[in-house]
């Protein structure tokens, strides 16, 4: 299988996915604004997305990703299905437990993740029956998480990539035809959440199925290979927490910030799910599996020259995706967001935001293609101790940014600390001998310099001034902002090809 098909493939879906995503939070804005409601529901969406992040698409991939992969090349399919058997169910009864402790203890968990909230008692008791209700969603969408990393060490990329399109469409459905039969609206949401993740459970099983994987309810403990995964997980469960603590220690400051700070925060965050979704979870998806089994077969070379060709990828598309975010963030905000309840003042606000997470767009990507060259070995350790000392350093900047410049002092803490995590991943990965650059990076570097150059004179040149944006109607900013990306992407690529990048540059074929 060639992996630069397969990284199309699932890039293309993301794709799809994140413009329904951008419907859905266009919607979302056009019908509940940025205030009181919409804090209350991605403070409530927030936790069991950082639970989902936390067992499943963290710890439990980085887990159990690469031991299954090395368990699958040793032993026939019914071992392998009773591995996995014995996994979901260990994983299943922990998540049902965790489901009922979000239900029980809704009113603490709100308290120390957004105290500021104690201040109104509507908004706190709002979004503690929000969370009630969103709470079973982390029980469903971390068994999607399962399987999608049973389905991806099958080469089944697209079926994991295509069902986050679900959770969206859920989404739009409930702010289109489901508000208005809700007091207060926003319940809709929170529904849809619930809803979404049954939905994307269903639409996986007939996949699992077919290639023999559907997991059964059988448990035991005195499985070795089950003991390794948990094992495993101990450190990833701190590691991936370290992220999710510091984005949750945001929401904390944010909270206590001017109304609107998380939902200015959650709609930059947004836009850079967009590049981040499309290159950064794609080209991880199908590098740990590849880079698992050059592991088991002990392949080093092929194990550095995957890694080289995930870097030479993400410098090439996510430097100029960084660039055109901070430089347009605007122009992008006005022409998505900017109707109904979410004001002019909300699109400058939320720019401010957006700048902030682009300064470290380039490193929150290289830590989804770094990190993997640790995990496929089941050294997830080092990337923990990484993870500490960037924690650190990130409440550090927030501490010296939060009083200059508020809620965009927490976004640029952000990304300067994606880019420290990165900057140490990859001295480590060099430092043993994991990843040897390839010739010729001088050169690359140097023609990638020469087409950011010229894309940032085309939007400099392109863009007008921002009142002319803000001032605008909702179709004369969509053309106008067509043809600014169009013009920037045909100019990007134009010069890379006069430099001598092709497509077949890239190409490189899975390990089997």
């Amino acid at each position: 299988m060639n992996l630069l098909k397969s990284l199309a493939t699932i890039s293309g879906l993301t794709l799809v996915s994140r413009i329904l995503a951008f419907v859905r939070d266009v919607l979302i804005a056009r019908v509940f604004g940025a205030g009181m409601a919409t804090d209350a529901f991605f403070v409530a969406f927030k936790l069991p997305n950082l639970l989902r992040r936390l067992f499943a698409e963290g710890a439990f991939s980085q887990a159990f990703v690469p031991i299954f992969g090395e368990y699958r090349n040793r032993r026939g399919h019914e071992d392998t299905q009773l591995l996995v058997d014995h996994v979901t169910t260990m994983l299943a009864l922990i998540l049902f437990v965790v489901t009922l402790v979000g239900i029980v203890a809704a009113p603490v968990l709100v308290y120390i993740s957004a105290p500021g909230f104690v201040r109104d008692a509507a908004k706190f008791d709002l979004t503690v029956q929000l969370l009630r209700i969103t709470s079973p969603y982390i029980f469903f969408i971390s068994l999607v998480a399962v399987a999608a990393g049973i389905l991806n060490t099958y080469n089944k990329f697209w079926v994991p990539a295509f069902a986050p399109v679900l959770l969206n469409l859920c989404f739009i459905a409930a702010a289109l035809w489901l508000a208005p039969y809700f007091d207060p609206p926003i319940l809709a949401l929170a529904w849809a959440v619930f809803a979404a993740g049954f939905v994307q459970l269903a639409f996986q099983v007939p996949f699992l199925k077919k290639i023999g994987m559907l997991p059964g309810i059988r448990f035991s403990w005195s499985d070795p290979w089950m003991r390794r995964v948990i094992r495993q997980m101990g450190p990833a469960v701190f590691g991936v927490s370290i992220g999710q603590i510091s984005m949750l220690i945001n929401t904390i400051f944010a909270s206590f910030l001017a109304a609107g700070s998380v939902s200015w925060l959650y709609y930059a965050d947004r836009l850079m799910e967009f590049p981040s979704g499309v290159l950064g979870v794609a080209l991880g998806s199908i590098l740990l599996p590849s880079l698992s089994k050059c592991h088991a077969d002990n392949n080093t070379a092929e194990y550095s020259k995957l890694l080289d060709w995930g870097l030479r990828l993400t410098v090439m598309l996510t430097l100029p995706a960084a660039l055109a975010l901070g430089m347009i963030s605007v122009p992008l905000l006005a022409t998505f967001f900017q109707r109904g309840a979410f004001v002019a003042h909300d699109v400058l606000m939320t720019s401010h935001a957006l700048i902030g997470y682009s300064v470290g767009l380039i490193g929150m990507i290289l830590v989804k293609i770094l990190a993997p060259g640790f995990y496929a070995k089941q050294d997830i350790r080092t990337p923990v101790k990484i993870g500490v000392v960037t924690l650190l350093a990130t409440q550090a900047m927030n501490a010296l940014f939060i009083g200059w410049i508020q809620h965009a002092g927490l976004a640029l803490s952000i990304g300067l600390g994606a880019c420290l995590n990165s900057a140490i991943l990859f001295h480590f990965l060099r430092k043993r001998g994991i990843y040897l650059p390839e010739p010729g990076w001088a050169k690359f570097f140097a023609k990638i310099a020469i087409a950011i150059l010229a894309l940032a004179l085309t939007l400099w040149f392109g863009m007008g001034t921002e009142q002319s944006w803000l001032a605008g109607s909702g179709w004369s900013r969509v053309l106008r902002l067509s043809a600014l990306v169009a013009g920037g992407v045909a100019v990007y690529f134009a010069v890379l090809a006069a430099l001598g990048f092709r497509p077949g540059d890239f190409s490189r074929r899975a390990v089997h």
